[in-house]
């Protein structure tokens, strides 16, 4: 004589039953809709970041121009003191070597 276990068999016919309202529920109209609504939220919030992604880049670009043409008007700034220095080295050298 076979022994089912009848309570193993109910949780297993359960399941089936389960997996096949929930195959019949994700492929319903109603879960078409949800689905396309919720891809449309997702491409909104891809193509707002997007943009908002652009927009950082472009104030980086920005940012960098600016910060470049501080340094090198600093490094122009510093080179002509430089020359002035070593200009005003060079008269003293020759008033001293004048006396």
């Amino acid at each position: 004589m076979i022994n089912i276990d009848w309570k193993k068999a109910a949780i297993f016919a359960g399941g089936v039953l389960f997996g096949t309202a929930g195959i019949k529920v994700l492929a319903s109209k109603d879960a078409k809709k949800v689905y396309t609504n919720c891809t449309a939220a997702v491409l909104r919030a891809k193509e707002s970041v997007l943009e908002t992604t652009t927009k950082v880049q472009e104030n980086a670009e920005d940012i960098l121009a600016e910060a470049e043409a501080i340094n090198a008007r600093r490094k122009e700034e510093a080179a002509a003191e430089a020359a002035e220095a070593a200009e005003a080295d060079a008269d003293e050298e020759a008033e001293e070597a004048a006396e």
